[in-house]
């Protein structure tokens, strides 16, 4: 359900007195007839709703009402109506998440075991509502639990970096330069990967270009970017002379530059080729200088830093779902569009999908053909970044990489360097910082034409990562289960061990079905952030796991309702939800619920014992709408039967919709208009009783005595005609027809 009136708007007692003695026990009033009274005089004629159910036919149906705990507590017409015409009552907010815990996760139950008491005195069960839901959570205080953790940092642990200090920058980037000699060559053809971290007190580019032993041969590589936090930068490269020489160009640089951690390695070899990689100690004898060359280079000890890590941008990275938002083409000048997926087996691991972008012949320009990478962040001068994709083509090349600001929104020349691509697949792995001409680009575009020939390429298992950094760092998705999964249990614990085993029967979770979406077997998903409102809302299910969460709540509610005194046997749990009478999806809403219980129950351990349909109807004057909303309660029925699960009407109200379309408000309905929805109530409690089975009928609880309020302390339906009575406690038309339902009329 939304949310239930908090306060009932009692403007007089009326024929609460004339018609409700029998509902109340009130005879010490008295008050004038309302002049609408008029052709109403018949309900007085009626008993209290509960005497019209056969209990020998129906010997475990329960009648309930939601109720407003506050009124409900405090003793008076509330508490008497409701004791005088139902089995059982349902708290419209007094047993939510919100109502017992605070934001600071303090929990009191002390309006939970007022409620109870007063319904013990009133001789009524209390239908429990509710264990697991994602709104009306304490959202402040479950998102405290799953922030960032602090990183404590020792200034005492220190780590060893290589520290150049410069005077001045040069005017040519060769003008300071370090080497690194090898022991051996590096092999031709060999695919090789040098990283390193690296910070500087500006950021910089640390030209790459290794030579041969005795420089006479060079192979000029993409620079090494440096930020002014530390990072890890690389580049990879396949060796096309005989290198041994490491050659490190900073000429341009002024200030302090640290070098930590240097790698090289071949491709598929953890063997480091770098003696002492991580400066722990004071060999520095295979790094030299010119001997020309003023500035100073020494090993020195540096506190640690913050921590850093990468977080990925990029939207259906692995290209397995539908989802193209990160990803666009431009294909013989057409775009930029919506790139496309290939079929199944297309992909780098040869059993999933690719996307695919197609060249033309004899191009005008190199960026006549594009795939974009595209993200929902603008980096900014010295952001650190990290890329990577799977790339092949069916004929062998080069493309190029720009920056955009937008795909088609061009930046920058270069951003990545210029990939090569074969007709095998090859990975592609670039970090690096953000320049000056980089900053504001989202997205990063390859021009597919340099080649000037029709080629097909094909793209996976890309990934755009910010490098992130500070004293905090993110808690791991098991992290996060784990602290969730001790908060609900605490949460359930405390509410079983406030009901004492007095609460028999459990709206478990609520409102668990999104009522869009595909879950990958025809049918909707569960409710979520990323279809839902994750400010307003909290999702448990994001965390837990969208089969879990149930489980784990199931099994804590039985589990603790034993310990606290209740008979195992007796606890029903059932999943609660809206929208399963719709039309105008044919029921699939309900359809998809079924479908969803049977994937929790697939575990054999776990067991839901009912189905709550909420039921927040409106009677149609227009016939034919009307027709198809009484078949589809039909269809709900039968499929409600047909699930072999106990079956509630959990919250049932109505409204009125006229002929246009035009949802009613009470001071606008007419006598006749009234005893329209009678008779759709007395519809829809016949047909419950007609087809659901005797051992599945748990019963039917409307879900507000009286009509909502058309004011700002209402809020559900306000101002509509929702109730049996009205808001001075008048009987309606509309309860006796709800009473003909339960007597069979």
């Amino acid at each position: 359900m939304k949310q239930y009136i908090n306060k009932l708007l009692i403007t007089a007692l009326g024929s609460v007195i004339m018609a409700g003695c029998a509902d109340t026990g009130i005879d010490d009033f008295s008050v004038e007839k309302p002049n609408t009274i008029a052709g109403m005089e018949y309900l007085n004629d009626y008993s209290p709703l509960k005497s019209y159910i056969n209990r020998t036919a129906h010997p475990n149906f329960k009648l309930g009402s939601g109720i407003s705990e506050s009124d409900f507590n405090s003793g008076g017409i509330v508490y008497r109506l409701a004791s005088a015409n139902f089995d059982e009552i349902t708290a419209g907010n007094a047993m939510k998440y919100s109502s017992c815990v605070s934001k600071d996760g303090v929990m009191s139950f002390s309006d939970v075991t007022k409620f109870i008491e007063m319904a013990k005195t009133a001789g009524l069960s209390i239908y429990g509502h509710t264990l697991a839901w994602h709104s009306q959570q304490q959202n402040e205080y479950l998102n405290k639990l799953i922030a960032d953790k602090e990183i404590k940092v020792d200034p005492n642990n220190a780590e060893h970096a290589l520290h150049i200090k410069t005077t001045e920058a040069k005017a040519n980037v060769w003008d300071w330069q370090i080497y690194y000699m090898l022991p051996e060559a590096l092999t031709v053809g060999q695919e090789y990967t040098i990283s390193m971290r690296a910070k500087a007190t500006t950021a910089t580019n640390i030209a790459f270009w290794p030579n041969n032993a005795n420089g006479s041969q060079v192979q000029y590589l993409s620079d090494l970017s440096v930020g002014k936090e530390w990072n890890t930068t690389s580049v990879k490269f396949t060796a096309t002379i005989p290198i041994q020489k490491l050659v490190f160009s900073f000429g341009k640089f002024s200030g302090d530059l640290y070098i930590d951690d240097v790698k090289l390695a071949a491709t598929g070899s953890n063997t480091n080729l770098i003696a002492n990689s991580s400066f722990d100690n004071t060999d520095l004898s295979k790094w030299s200088k010119p001997s020309w060359h003023s500035y100073t280079y020494t090993i020195e000890a540096l506190a640690a830093g913050p921590t850093t890590w990468f977080t990925n941008l990029v939207s259906n990275s692995n290209c397995e779902s539908d989802d193209v938002s990160s990803f666009y083409a431009t294909e013989a000048t057409v775009g930029p569009k919506a790139a496309t997926f290939g079929a199944a087996g297309t992909g780098a691991d040869g059993v999933g999908r690719a996307l695919i972008v197609k060249s033309g012949d004899n191009p005008t320009n190199n960026w006549d053909t594009q795939f974009f990478v595209k993200v929902p962040y603008k980096f900014k001068e010295g952001d650190t970044y990290r890329f990577t994709m799977k790339v092949k083509a069916d004929k062998a090349g080069t493309i190029e990489s720009q920056a955009h600001n937008n795909p088609g929104g061009y930046l920058y020349w270069s951003m990545i360097g210029n990939p090569s691509v074969t007709t095998s697949w090859q990975e592609y792995t670039k970090t690096g910082v953000i320049s000056a001409s980089q900053a504001g680009m989202n997205t990063i575009a390859f021009n597919l034409s340099p080649n000037k020939t029709a080629t097909t390429f094909y793209f996976d298992d890309i990934y755009f990562e910010k490098q992130e950094s500070g004293n905090t760092i993110p808690l791991t998705p098991k992290e996060k289960a784990d602290t969730l999964t001790w908060a609900m249990d605490k949460w359930v614990k405390g509410m079983m061990q406030a009901c004492g085993g007095y609460v028999k029967s459990w709206d478990v979770v609520n409102e668990a079905i999104s009522g869009g979406g595909d879950d990958g077997e025809g049918f909707y998903v569960l409710q979520s952030a990323s279809n839902g409102d994750p400010l307003k809302n909290f999702y448990w299910q994001d965390y837990l796991g969208s089969e879990e969460y149930v489980r784990k709540v199931v099994g804590m509610a039985r589990k603790y309702y034993a310990e606290f005194k209740g008979n195992p046997s007796d606890l029903k749990l059932f999943i609660n939800d809206y929208n399963l009478e719709s039309d105008w999806d044919d029921n699939k809403k309900l359809k998809s619920l079924i479908h969803w219980i049977q994937r929790w129950e697939k575990d054999g351990v776990t067991k839901i014992d009912g189905i709550g349909t909420q039921m927040h109807v409106s009677y149609s004057a227009n016939a034919t709408s009307q027709k198809s909303k009484e078949e589809h309660v039909v269809k709900m029925f039968e499929l409600l039967a047909a699930s072999g699960k106990l079956v509630k009407i959990s919250e049932l109200d109505m409204g009125y919709i006229d002929e246009n379309g035009k949802t009613l408000k009470t001071v606008n309905m007419t006598q006749d208009q009234h005893k329209a929805m009678a008779e759709f109530y007395k519809f829809i409690v016949k047909k419950y009783f007609e087809i659901i089975p005797v051992a599945q009928q748990y019963g039917i609880t409307t879900w507000s005595i009286t009509d909502s309020p058309d004011s700002s302390s209402s809020f559900w339906r306000a101002g509509e005609p929702i109730g049996l009575w009205d808001l001075n406690y008048y009987r309606k038309h509309e309860y006796a027809g709800y009473a003909d339902g339960l007597a069979g009329k």
